[in-house]
């Protein structure tokens, strides 16, 4: 088809011509470099055209320019990713000792974005991939719905990876640290999947609950390994097979109140360095018979005031007593206010009160300092806490999955993200920044800090590159490693400066010169 002159005449290239392709669209007239003349026998040599450099459109020659976002976003939200990256380096690391690479960064990149957005689904898991830093941590991530549930499927059939995962995290445990074993309730909404089980409680609630076990290091603020139990599964039980099944062999197991250390006695003879400490009710015998009340001395390094006392009993076994006065308050504070709204004190039973407010009492196998006993009891909270960032925070207390390999692989995702979310407060206290702020507002206001995509070097805040990021959320950044800090202009010193004395020329005295005196002989 000939093209039309006014198209011929527009000004182009050199060594090109317009090619016609007779549609309507704004590519209609193409501009194609001169290529080389191509052979045909019998004939003169013909030209042969070669890649199209543009178009002609609207009277003017528009050259080709990359489709849009061709090679992915030139800005990304960096601040909440470059945070979970600098807390997962050596988890990623284990992951490619254990996984494929492909499976190793799709379940930290899941993980992480599990932490970085809470109430994440698996429908919205690739457009919050693609518009944060986490898929330049880790590209190639598969974490399309239906990639993300094949991959769950995988990770819960192969519980010999997983083993390998959890033993290589418990090969950091150091030897003199206390791990603390507890359980916390995720709810379950699948009707297919038979590891839940009714309990008492979920059957007035409505809805189906599994239990997973949680191993945790108290002196490192973090999860060690985690294990899904049915939720009919008694504590012995789960107990038992958690120890065998993450081969803990040493550290002091800080059990709830009333678990019986009888329950894993065969797994403590067979691992001379794991030791328990459970505390004991307050009704137990052992605690008149050992006379636990009569307190010999106060601990120091705590916040609270906190006496104490300690007894050896049979069996090698030790009882340890602590009476915290906060506690006590509180407790003291709580009953009064509760009887005078029922009207009904009693004497005696407020002396009994009063004495044993603000008591606990331990029993371990270990000969222990009352003062490591107390702080393995007083840690513990961090561990409450994680557990209320596991079903908070993180929105993880609705498994949503289908059969049971899914919910074991979902469980050790959460895992990660379980482990990432205690490095990062760790972090964030340790630099200071959640002393005005909670640890979801600061996780808000890194995921507001954006950057341009494509540099190597480290984020430095006078770079240029950040995309309306507020002053207070890059301090945020610097306070925790994330970006080098801009240099201070150098501060003017106050005042004249000194000179130099043996260049100052001297004062000249001030008044009337004095008269020179009489000389003495002239007296």
């Amino acid at each position: 088809m000939a093209v039309p002159l006014d198209v011929r005449q527009v000004e182009r290239p050199k060594n090109t011509i317009v090619d016609d392709n007779g549609g309507n669209g704004p590519n209609r007239y193409a501009v194609r470099a001169r290529g080389d003349s191509k052979y045909i026998p019998g004939h003169n040599p013909q030209p042969k055209n070669g890649r199209v450099l543009g178009h002609i459109v609207d009277g003017r020659f528009v050259p080709i320019q990359n489709k849009t976002a061709y090679d992915g976003s030139d800005m990304l939200s960096y601040g909440a990713a470059a945070l979970v990256k600098s807390v997962a380096t050596d988890i990623l690391s284990d992951l490619l000792d254990v996984y494929p690479v492909s499976d190793a960064y799709s379940i930290i990149a899941i993980a992480s974005l599990r932490v970085i957005k809470p109430k994440i689904t698996a429908v919205r898991m690739s457009s919050h991939y693609r518009r944060t830093f986490i898929s330049v941590f880790y590209p190639g991530a598969a974490v399309s719905q239906n990639s993300i549930c094949t991959l769950l499927q995988k990770i819960g059939q192969d519980g010999g990876k997983r083993k390998r995962f959890y033993l290589r995290r418990m090969e950091a445990v150091a030897a003199d640290h206390h791990i603390a074993i507890d359980g916390t309730l995720i709810q379950d909404t699948s009707k297919v999947n038979d590891l839940s089980a009714f309990s008492y409680k979920a059957r007035t609630k409505g809805r189906k609950e599994i239990s997973v076990l949680y191993a945790y290091d108290i002196e490192q603020m973090e999860p060690v390994c985690a294990e899904v139990f049915p939720r009919n599964s008694t504590d012995a039980t789960s107990y038992s097979s958690f120890i065998r099944d993450n081969d803990i062999k040493r550290g002091i197991i800080v059990a709830d109140k009333g678990f019986p250390p009888s329950a894993i006695k065969e797994e403590l003879e067979k691992r001379p360095d794991l030791h328990f400490l459970t505390p004991i009710k307050r009704n137990d015998t052992r605690i008149g018979k050992n006379d636990m009340l009569s307190f010999e001395g106060v601990l120091t390094g705590f916040d609270d005031n906190v006496v104490y006392t300690k007894r050896e009993i049979k069996g090698g076994r030790f009882l340890y007593a602590f009476k915290s006065a906060g506690l006590a308050t509180l407790e003291v504070r709580g009953y009064l206010t509760q009887v005078g709204k029922k009207k009904s004190f009693d004497g005696d039973e407020y002396k009994k009160k009063d004495r044993l407010s603000g008591v606990i009492v331990f029993e371990s196998d270990l000969d222990m300092p009352p003062e490591t006993v107390y702080r393995c009891y007083d840690d513990r909270w961090l561990l409450e806490l994680v557990f209320r960032q596991y079903k908070s925070d993180e929105c993880l207390d609705s498994t949503r999955i289908q059969n049971d390999f899914s919910v074991i692989g979902s469980e050790f995702i959460n895992f990660i993200s379980t482990l990432i979310t205690c490095r990062i407060v760790r972090k964030a206290r340790s630099a200071g920044v959640l002393k005005d702020r909670t640890y979801s507002e600061l996780m808000e206001d890194l995921s507001q800090a954006w950057r341009m995509t494509g540099y190597n070097e480290p984020p430095r805040s006078d770079d240029g590159r950040w995309i309306h990021t507020m002053k207070y959320e890059l301090e945020e950044l610097e306070k925790l490693g994330l970006s080098i800090p801009a240099p201070k202009p150098e501060q003017k010193k106050r005042g004249r400066p000194r000179k130099n004395p043996e260049t100052v020329a001297p004062k000249r005295p001030r008044g009337r010169p004095r008269k020179n005196p009489v000389p003495d002989e002239v007296l």
